[in-house]
């Protein structure tokens, strides 16, 4: 007779969620939507040059082998069959470059992360090849020409590795994002792996028209891409293939979605108008406009939400990308020391409850949305003699909820229904102090599910809903209502407004600091070109860094 618990679980799902920071594997109840176990690996990231962003793909798969024998063996201890876990989703950070070799199975050369900017240069060539009154790239596409997406990176690695030369000559090279790596390892690698890719994952290398569904001839001409390196496209939801070896041999991967469509599904937003935010190493705002394009005219991405199944439709969203959100933590821990852990920053943010009129921009990677501005980089203003590291902190969690004002508006624009509340996602959302300045400059609520892993629920929802695997409903009746916690605005709109003014004027001196010749080649004569303020701006920093390590007052 079966174990009364373990019996009781039911049909479980697994989601692995590959992001710039970590790995993790998760296992849900295809029943009740409910957290079984999970395990965690973190990453590190490569800095070769200013503003170069490279990880190794080799170390991401080996983190997502790791979390899914860690989360089994705490199942195993949990007395849960392993045996119960019938689908497996994948959810991965989006535009990330990996190549290569189909024979041999390793990297042609380290991943390229989407905040990686040497490719600037590269974009400004592209540009003039565009004619001014006809940007087919962005009406095919959805996405601005910048160095965030796929496509001009893969242009790079062409250009810049002899390897990967060589191995495109030869018929060698696979390209894929992170997502095409991982499913191709895991069913197989060189003995057969399946080579894919979902819809939105493919709709953010900027060879892919979203239209049509299909890699696109004239772009790939455009980016001169072999269309032989580009993987097959399937839908979100259905089966791609079966993992060939470790404790889930045998079960099937059914579902894929980059990770903020992820989000989008696992908070269920499948309405026309339904919007989340997720806070991760960068912050993005997704907004579902049904399954009609809707291009924006303020600075917004168009892309493929979800296609979950195969003769389903395509659903698509507007989207607010900022580059730097989670990662301004992981700086003023790594390269400040002022913290020393991620959650500290909550503890001294909440010591001071003010930045006292310091404001930082973190636009380490440029400025995203709605600005699309690679010239920009960060600043910290309005310090004085009183400012210290608690302030610091506070002006950066600030500064994410400034950017996601930002992009809101921009969305609120474009869609012409402005949203009444804010639903958000994301490890930074367990940041009360953050969440609660989140209302106070937007002036609405903000409502956060009490179980935040809704990037790995909208994968697992996606392959446990897969054709051939049915264990999880994604009727509206079948869905498992999510538990809110919900911040209101606390302060006066007014002073909500003099605030978000301020930092407007901010954002604006952020701009124009670096030539893209500097910032493609890494050059350290980059600083011959900055005014004498970022000298003082940086200077401050070190020393206030220096000072509040050391614990002088």
């Amino acid at each position: 007779m079966a174990d009364p618990k373990t019996a009781a679980v039911g049909p479980l799902v697994g989601a692995v969620v590959q992001g710039t920071n970590s790995t993790r594997f998760l296992v849900f109840s295809s029943k009740t939507a409910e957290l079984l176990s999970h395990h965690k690996v973190e990453l590190t990231q490569e800095f070769p040059k200013e503003g170069w962003v490279e990880q190794d793909p080799k170390e991401i798969l080996q983190s997502v082998y790791e979390c899914i024998a860690r989360t089994c063996e705490k199942l195993d201890e949990m007395n849960i069959d392993i045996s119960n876990i019938k689908a497996v989703g994948v959810s991965n950070q989006r535009e990330t470059t990996v190549i290569w070799d189909k024979l041999t199975g390793e990297p042609l050369y380290n991943a390229v992360v989407w905040l990686d900017l040497r490719t600037q240069t590269t974009v400004e060539d592209l540009s003039k090849k565009i004619p001014g009154n006809s940007n087919f790239v962005k009406s095919k596409t959805g996405l601005p020409l910048s160095t965030y997406f796929s496509a001009v990176k893969l242009r790079w690695m062409l250009d810049n590795v002899r390897n990967v030369q060589k191995a495109v000559e030869e018929g060698r090279a696979l390209f894929g994002t992170i997502d095409s790596w991982l499913i191709w390892s895991l069913t197989g690698g060189v003995n057969g792996g399946v080579h894919c890719t979902d819809v939105t994952n493919a709709s953010r290398t900027m060879l892919f028209n979203i239209h049509s569904l299909e890699w696109d001839k004239e772009l790939c001409d455009f980016f001169e891409i072999p269309m032989d390196l580009l993987p097959n496209v399937f839908s979100s939801s259905e089966i791609y293939g079966l993992i060939k070896t470790g404790a889930l041999e045998g079960v099937p991967i059914s579902g894929c979605l980059g990770d903020q469509c992820a989000a989008l599904v696992g908070q269920m937003c499948f309405q026309e108008g339904q919007a989340k935010n997720t806070y991760g190493t960068g912050c993005f705002l997704l907004c579902n406009t049904g399954r009609k394009c809707v291009f924006s005219e303020h600075g917004l991405l168009t892309t493929v939400a979800y296609k979950l199944g195969r003769e389903k439709p395509a659903y698509y969203a507007l989207e607010g990308s900022v580059a730097i959100a989670g990662a301004v933590i992981r700086w003023l821990r790594d390269n400040l020391g002022i913290i020393e852990t991620s959650g500290d920053i909550e503890k001294l943010a909440k010591e001071v409850g003010t930045s006292y009129g310091c404001y930082f921009v973190p636009a380490f990677s440029g400025l995203y949305a709605p600005y699309w501005e690679p010239s920009a980089r960060g600043i910290l203003c309005g310090l004085t003699q009183f400012t210290n590291k608690c302030h610091i902190a506070f002006a950066a969690l600030e500064a994410v909820c400034f950017q996601t004002r930002e992009i809101l508006e921009a969305m609120n624009h474009d869609c012409g229904i402005p949203l009444r509340h804010l639903q958000v996602d994301g490890g930074m959302t367990d940041n009360k102090v953050l969440m609660q300045l989140q209302a106070d400059i937007l002036h609405i609520p903000v409502i956060k599910p009490f179980m935040p892993e809704t990037t790995a629920l909208g994968a697992a929802m996606a392959a446990g809903a897969a054709e051939g695997v049915s264990i999880w409903s994604l009727e509206p009746q079948a869905l498992s209502v999510l538990r809110m916690e919900r911040f209101e605005p606390q302060i006066q709109a007014t002073e909500s407004e003099i605030r978000y003014a301020t930092w407007k004027k901010a954002v604006m001196k952020s701009m124009g600091w670096v030539t893209s010749q500097s910032s493609e080649s890494g050059d350290p004569s980059i600083f011959s070109s900055m005014p004498l303020g970022f000298f003082i701006v940086s200077s401050m920093v070190m020393l206030i860094g220096a000072r509040y390590i050391s614990g002088m007052p």
